[in-house]
């Protein structure tokens, strides 16, 4: 049984409803203002990665013997380059230096303890 999300034409509200089914039903009266003026939206879908692919992208955990995985110097780097590109910023060059050295196995002396 799918879920299809509309949007009301009337008021603009967007909602979900289960649909009991895989056939075709028209259109679906909105909860807001109970209007039947409505449109079936694409919806968004999400895409999870396998352990595999994260350890293809991040490097093995067991390759990192001793090293919390979490800790480890590269995934620390992409996630923070990853904050600063969600929030619309360029990297400052001392943290770049900082994720290159720790590309490179030296951790940041804060983490090193």
């Amino acid at each position: 049984m799918p879920i299809y999300e509309y949007q009301c034409r009337k008021c603009r509200n967007k909602f979900s409803t289960l649909v009991r089914g895989w056939k075709e039903t028209g259109t679906a009266a909105c909860p807001k203002c109970g209007s039947d003026q409505t449109e079936r939206l694409v919806s968004k879908f999400a895409y999870h990665k396998s352990t595999q692919t994260i350890h293809e992208e991040s490097g093995e955990p067991s390759l990192h013997s001793g090293t919390d995985f979490y800790k480890d110097p590269r995934n620390i780097g992409r996630w923070t380059e990853k904050k600063f590109q969600d929030m619309g910023m360029d990297v400052p060059k001392e943290i770049k230096e900082e994720i290159s050295a720790a590309r490179e196995g030296k951790l940041p002396d804060e983490l090193a303890d």
